[in-house]
């Protein structure tokens, strides 16, 4: 873990004023390729510090989210179906202004892994706010509005294709654990400054379940 870390303040420190990737724009921008939906959508913006092969590092500018409450369930694909219909539900007026929101991307997914074998993980799914509403969005009884990625605005960055599942979720985790691992830095004096949020992480996913071509989605391990 001390080794994630100093990984991260080493990019950090050495950030030279890169791009910033507005929604998913990144118009001439280090990193990964621009999601096709980003062109339609508005994607929640970053910016990218570091570009390679297996992993990106990017450090986000905190945002308005919409939030469920937590969903506990041994299946990411129940929890996400779940969690999209209340939030899809909330942006076609189900809120206490009547506010139609336009949908966004990434749809955003916290996970909180079970801790033994006979435990339900407990997912939080989010949808970013459009630009409208990101000062004050509409009000719910069912979701919350959140800022994020609150303190934790680095993250690492992995990206695959196709359909995301209870199988390739953690491999996917994992491939992104060892190339960060495999790219630390040697300067120790820099452990000190970031540290990973160990808990938990989050899957990122760009495409509508009726997509079955050129899927986006991302894994996404957090740094203070």
């Amino acid at each position: 873990m001390r080794s994630l870390a100093l990984l991260i303040f080493v990019v950090a420190a050495a950030l030279l004023t890169p791009e910033e990737k507005a929604g998913c724009e990144g118009k001439g921008a280090s990193g990964y390729g621009e999601p096709a939906n980003c062109r339609r959508l508005e994607c929640a913006p970053y910016r990218v510090v570091l570009s390679r092969s297996e992993f990106e590092i990017r450090r986000y500018r905190s945002a308005s989210w919409i939030s469920t409450p937590p969903i506990n369930s041994s299946s990411y694909e129940y929890a996400v179906r779940r969690g999209f219909d209340i939030l899809f539900s909330y942006i076609q007026g189900n809120n206490k202004q009547g506010a139609k929101l336009d949908m966004t991307a990434p749809v955003l997914v916290h996970v909180f892994p079970s801790t033994g074998p006979f435990c339900n993980s407990s997912f939080v799914v989010h949808f970013y706010v459009p630009k409208k509403y990101q000062p004050d969005p509409p009000l719910s009884d069912q979701v919350r509005p959140v800022k994020l990625p609150g303190r934790h605005s680095y993250a690492g960055v992995r990206r695959f294709g196709g359909f995301m599942n209870d199988s390739n979720i953690p491999a996917q985790v994992s491939a992104l654990e060892k190339s960060l691992e495999a790219a630390k830095g040697n300067d120790s004096s820099t452990l000190r400054k970031h540290h990973r949020v160990t808990a938990w992480y989050s899957v990122a996913g760009y495409n509508s379940p009726f997509e079955y071509e050129n899927r986006v989605n991302e894994v996404i391990l957090w740094f203070d």
